[in-house]
C-alpha cells in the first residue's frame, strides 16, 4: 500500500496521524509542479480545496465523524457541475455559460463522505472521443509515455490518476471513455450498471447510454469510493472462485499478440473454463455509433447552426452528420437493446464474469489518425472503443483492470457482469491483484510523489 492511496489516506487523517490541509497543499504543490507534463487538468480550485481540508481538521478537533474518505483529494472531469464555476464539457463555448448554481450529485457525495475537491480535468469536447486531443484546452499526454494518448473522453481523469497526482478522479463513459483511457494509462476503471449512479449535474453526451464512473491506482481505493457514490456499501468479499470465460468473437477481433497475451494472463488467473461469442456485438457496436451520432447531433443542434467554428473540428464534424440522421435510425438503434441484452443474460446463467480487451493495441501515438488492425489502416478516434461500445450500449457494469507489465506500456483487461453485480467485479479485481496478476504502476522515471 502506499502513502497517497485514499484508503491510507482516509485512516491517516480519521487516526490524526496527518492533517488534511497538509495533504491538501501536498497535493496542490504537486500538480503545480508536475502536471504541466501532462496536461490532466484544466482548473485547479486551491483557495477552496484548503478551506475545506481545514474545515475538515476542525470538525476532527471537535470529535465529529469526517466520513469514509476524509482529507481524500480527488478532481473531476469538467463536464460534472462544481458549484460558482461554467461547466465546460471540454468545450470553448460553454466558457460563457453561467456558474453552475450547486455541485453535481456525485460531486457533493464524494464532498459529504470527507474527500476534497482539488480540480477539473481535460477531456475530449462534449466526451465525444477516444482521445483527449481537445483544441480548446490541449493534448493530455499519457503519464507512461508523454509521445502518446492517454485516451478519452476522460483522459484528464486517467491520466491524474496515472500520474499519481491524485488518488481518485470521477469520469463519464457513453461507449468506453472511462475503460479505453484506464486501459491506455494503466489504472483501474468503473463504469457501473447504467443508472447506478446518478448523473444529475453531468453535462450529457447521449442521455440514453451515459454512465457516471471512477478511476483509481487500486481495488480498495476504488470500492471505498464507489460506497461513497452509491450512497450504500459495498457487499462482502465472495467465498467463491468466480465461474469466468473470456468473449471471443468480435472482442478480440483485431487485438494485438501483447493485447491478448495480457487477457490471457487474466483468464488464467482467474480459471477461465469457456471461450464464447456474445453474438451481434458488431451490430450492437454499430447502433451506439448511431446513438451517439443522432443524440449527441440533437443536442448540439443550435450551437452548430450559429457557432460552428467554435467547435473542435474533430467533434463538429461528427455532430453534423449526427444530426442530419433521420429518427428512424435512433429508433432502430434502440429497438435492438433488448435483444442484445437478451443474449448478454444467456451468459450470465452459466457464468458470473466474462472477460475483454479494453482496446485492440497500446496507447497510440500523438497526432495519430490511424492505426493498423489486421494489416488495415483504422481511424484511431472511431476504434479505441470497438471493444467496449457494445457493453455500455447496454449498461452492463465493467472493470478496467491494469494488467501488471512493469516496465512496458499498460494494457487493460475489461471484466465484464451482470447488471447490478459490481461487487463480482470487486471481488475478481481484488484476487487478481493479491496474486500479482493487475496493479497500477507510477510511470517510468516519475517516481517523485506529489
Amino acid at each position: 500500500m502506499s502513502p497517497n492511496d485514499a484508503t491510507v489516506i482516509a485512516a491517516d487523517v480519521k487516526a490524526g496521524r496527518r492533517r488534511a490541509q497538509d495533504l491538501i497543499r501536498q497535493t496542490l504543490e504537486g500538480i503545480r509542479q508536475r502536471d504541466g507534463a501532462f496536461n490532466a487538468f484544466t482548473a485547479v480550485f486551491a483557495e477552496e480545496a484548503v478551506a475545506q481540508a481545514k474545515n475538515l481538521d476542525a470538525r476532527i478537533a471537535r470529535g465529529d465523524a469526517p466520513g469514509a474518505l476524509a482529507g481524500v483529494p480527488f478532481a473531476v472531469k469538467n463536464l460534472f457541475d462544481v458549484r460558482g464555476v461554467a461547466t465546460l464539457a471540454g468545450s470553448k463555448i460553454r466558457r460563457t455559460a453561467p456558474p453552475a448554481a450547486c455541485d453535481a450529485l456525485l460531486v457533493a457525495r464524494l464532498k459529504a463522505a470527507g474527500g476534497v475537491l482539488v480540480g477539473a480535468l481535460n477531456m475530449d469536447e462534449f466526451a465525444y472521443g477516444f482521445v483527449t486531443e481537445n483544441a480548446h484546452y490541449g493534448t493530455t499526454r499519457n503519464p507512461h509515455d508523454l509521445s502518446r494518448i492517454a485516451g478519452g473522453s476522460s483522459g484528464g481523469s486517467a491520466a491524474a490518476v496515472a500520474a499519481n497526482l491524485v488518488p481518485l478522479t470521477l469520469g463519464s463513459d457513453t461507449n468506453g471513455s472511462i475503460r479505453v483511457p484506464a486501459g491506455l494509462c494503466g489504472v483501474f476503471g468503473l463504469k457501473p450498471t447504467a443508472g447506478a449512479l446518478p448523473v444529475e449535474g453531468m453535462f450529457p453526451f447521449v442521455r440514453s447510454l451515459d454512465h457516471a464512473g471512477l478511476f483509481a491506482r487500486t481495488t480498495a481505493d476504488l470500492q471505498l469510493a464507489y460506497g461513497a457514490l452509491a450512497d450504500a456499501p459495498t457487499t462482502a468479499r465472495a467465498t467463491r472462485a468466480p465461474r469466468a470465460a473470456v468473449l471471443q468473437g468480435w472482442f478480440t477481433q483485431g487485438a494485438s499478440q501483447e493485447v491478448l497475451g495480457a487477457l490471457d494472463q487474466v483468464a488464467r488467473a482467474l480459471e477461465a473454463d469457456g471461450e464464447v461469442d456474445l453474438e451481434d456485438a458488431h451490430i450492437a457496436r454499430s447502433a451506439a455509433f448511431c446513438l451517439s451520432a443522432c443524440e449527441g447531433g440533437r443536442l448540439h443542434l443550435a450551437d452548430l447552426r450559429v457557432r460552428a467554428a467554435d467547435f473542435d473540428p474533430a467533434v463538429r464534424d461528427r455532430l453534423l452528420a449526427g444530426a442530419l440522421l433521420p429518427d428512424r435510425v435512433m429508433e432502430q438503434a434502440l429497438r435492438f437493446q433488448p435483444i442484445f441484452r437478451e443474449a448478454a443474460t444467456r451468459l450470465f446463467e452459466r457464468y458470473d464474469l466474462l472477460l475483454a480487451p479494453v482496446a485492440p493495441c497500446v496507447a497510440p501515438r500523438l497526432g495519430e489518425d490511424v492505426m493498423l488492425i489486421e494489416g488495415r489502416e483504422v481511424s484511431v478516434r472511431k476504434n479505441l472503443g470497438a471493444y467496449t461500445q457494445p457493453l455500455s450500449y447496454i449498461g452492463l457494469p465493467v472493470l478496467s483492470v491494469p494488467v501488471n507489465r512493469p516496465g512496458l506500456l499498460p494494457v487493460g483487461v475489461q471484466l465484464v457482469a451482470a447488471a447490478g453485480r459490481e461487487d463480482r467485479l470487486f471481488d475478481a479485481a481484488a484476487r487478481l491483484e493479491a496474486l500479482g496478476v493487475v496493479a497500477a504502476h507510477v510511470p517510468k522515471d516519475r517516481h517523485d510523489q506529489p
